[in-house]
């Protein structure tokens, strides 16, 4: 008998325990746990409420709730949900709308591309992206003369892989009115002995542009879902969108609120009048989906199309020195006036004399600023006499995928001694205290694990160079996780909300199935996502339900 009562009396604690629970949507235990943050010591477990994390810990969590449903991972490497700080979201889906002319070896497979795409369809441009003469045994600017004879009749605009060059046949710059008397400043309309050659470098690119067929709501709608299925796939849970226009602003808030978008965003506003004048009239906008907080500015254009902004000629164009596409007048005006507003300025910059344009400008402005992170995206080729110039005022934004792209030309268009400044990534860390990483998609791949192995290894996916390439500025495998997590909310100004696995913040994570932090570094690419979670909730899998 008295070995009943104990047992009850067990039976009862047992159900009061389990009563006593706290009921909660998900349990993670059993995982090695990169939470970054404050957190430190060895995290196995973590627990999941309302789409956010309520508890960080051991694996003793899991007797302490009530759980709808526990993972069991079995070792496998959990990390923040990776952030990609410079992007062209809305652009990707676009791009899968058009002829994709990423790695064409020719302009001969260029041409056969476009034919085969327009073949059997009624269209009333064409419209495609990805070329790259630096790719082609023949590395000259393609010339429209055989686009002409092709598409005599339909307007035809091909941009570079840069998105800062386009090449188009007559017709297109018959509709736009260019001709061989046409200026516009902040660019370039390329030409051969006088004769027009189709291409158009930065600000003239607008002119063509405008007369174009938009694309429609649906279009724009279908480009943003098939954007944001490529992200959850490669494990990006917020993406900083590097320009965008007020209307394509509003068209993701109001998906995000139907449910028909989930990805987070982070919206840099595209610096024109209208949108300038409404968004400081408005002010940031926030929501638990979307923050808009910033304008980005261009100061120049890209290097491989010679529109970055050097302090001397190209070394392989001595009568060219690029050109900036906001006069340094404009720049240092913006910067002044955004300092008295909320907003951040963000400014694309390449070449070393934007570079030090935009460090000087943001420097006078921001001396009376606290806190304004404000970026400089790229900060591509900087003299090395200007890198003391960043700060912890000033945050680079930066693309580790450019460097292995550009290496294999990169020192043939400004010279072995301009190197030494290029793609610094660790010394601009050094100087800023923080580094925000990106891809710049659609011009690299959406694969925030070859941003990593980029910035660590210094290497393409061909394990090319072998040490790495400009290798005194790899950075760690810690430095370069924080990049594309921790510093990239920060620099969106969101580390109260997301950028790692802490009490309180949005349960945005991603499963590996191998450790990044420890896998030997020629194994890295081999990794796969194994799940991407919003909210704690399921985006991405290809083995977990």
């Amino acid at each position: 008998m008295k070995n009943f009562f104990h047992l009850l009396f067990f039976i009862f604690l047992a159900v009061f325990v389990i009563s006593c629970q706290q009921k909660v949507d998900l349990i993670v235990h059993n995982a090695t746990v990169y939470s970054l943050g404050d957190i430190t010591g060895k995290v196995t477990a973590f627990v999941v409420d309302e789409g956010r994390f309520v508890a960080i810990g051991g694996d003793e969590l899991i007797n302490n709730y009530d759980a709808k449903k526990i993972l069991d991972l079995q070792k496998l490497p959990v990390y923040p949900g990776f952030i990609d700080s410079h992007c062209h979201f809305i652009k990707l889906g676009l791009s899968l709308q058009q002829v994709d002319l990423k790695g064409t070896r020719s302009f001969e497979e260029v041409l056969n591309r476009v034919q085969d795409y327009s073949k059997n369809k009624k269209l009333k441009a064409i419209l495609g992206r990805g070329w790259d003469q630096n790719d082609w045994k023949d590395k000259s600017l393609p010339n429209k003369s055989k686009l002409d004879s092709l598409f005599p009749d339909i307007p035809v605009a091909l941009r570079r892989i840069d998105g800062h060059a386009l090449l188009v046949n007559q017709k297109a710059l018959d509709m736009a009115g260019i001709n061989k008397k046409t200026k516009i400043k902040g660019g370039t309309i390329i030409k051969n002995n006088g004769t027009l050659t189709g291409v158009l470098v930065d600000s003239p690119m607008s002119l063509v542009t405008s007369i174009l067929p938009k694309p429609s709501l649906n279009e724009k709608i279908k480009a943003l879902k098939n954007a944001e299925k490529i992200a959850f796939e490669n494990g990006l849970t917020t993406v900083s969108i590097a320009g965008i226009d007020k209307d394509d602003i509003y068209l993701i808030d109001s998906l995000q609120k139907t449910g028909d978008l989930e990805i987070r965003v982070y919206a840099m506003i595209s610096n024109n009048k209208d949108n300038m004048e409404h968004f400081l009239s408005k002010g940031p906008i926030r929501t638990d989906k979307l923050n808009v907080r910033s304008f980005k500015i261009y100061a120049d254009g890209a290097l491989g199309s010679r529109g970055a902004a050097l302090k001397a000629p190209y070394s392989d164009l001595k009568s060219h020195r690029g050109e900036f596409i906001t006069p340094k007048d404009s720049l240092e005006r913006l910067a002044y006036m955004l300092s008295t507003t909320p907003f951040q300025m963000n400014t694309h910059a390449i070449g070393d004399d934007a570079n030090r344009t935009i460090l000087e400008a943001y420097n006078k402005a921001l001396i009376f600023s606290n806190d304004p992170r404000w970026r400089i995206e790229h900060a591509q080729v900087i003299d090395t006499a200007d890198i003391s110039l960043f700060n912890r005022k000033i945050i680079p934004s930066v693309q580790p995928t450019h460097a292995t792209s550009d290496m294999y030309w990169a020192e043939e268009r400004i010279g072995s001694s301009r190197l030494d400044g290029a793609y610094a990534y660790k010394k601009l860390l050094d100087m800023s205290g923080r580094i925000s990483l990106g891809t710049d998609f659609p011009v690299e791949e959406v694969s925030p694990l070859l941003t990593f192995f980029a910035a660590v290894a210094r290497q393409d996916k061909n394990l090319y160079p072998e040490g790495g390439y400009l290798s005194k500025n790899k950075l760690s495998r810690m430095e370069a996780l924080s990049g594309m997590t921790e510093w990239g909310a920060y620099a969106n100004f969101e580390e109260d909300q997301k950028g790692s696995i802490e009490v309180g913040k949005v349960a945005d994570f991603i499963i590996l199935d191998r450790d990044i932090i420890l896998e030997k570094e020629s194994n890295i690419l081999k990794t796969r996502i194994v799940a991407t979670l919003l909210n704690g909730n399921i985006v991405y899998s290809n083995r977990i339900n």
